[in-house]
């Protein structure tokens, strides 16, 4: 036979709310650091072919 203890009166229910709600709540959480909440990446993979471009090519071609 089990036996089991519940709080009887108001007084000692509010009691085991509180014991309960420190232990769930009474500290903080482990602080993050900002650093650490950010995660950095290209939004592309680099391209050689976009990077072989040479924007003063027409004037070699068109101009010369």
């Amino acid at each position: 036979m089990t036996h089991r203890t519940e709080p009887r009166t108001p007084q000692d229910q509010a009691d085991a709310a509180a014991v309960l709600r420190r232990d769930r709540f009474g500290t903080l959480p482990e602080r993050i650091r900002p650093q650490d909440t950010v995660e950095t990446r290209p939004a592309t993979r680099p391209d050689p072919a976009r990077d072989t471009y040479n924007a003063d090519e027409w004037l070699i071609r068109y101009c010369g």
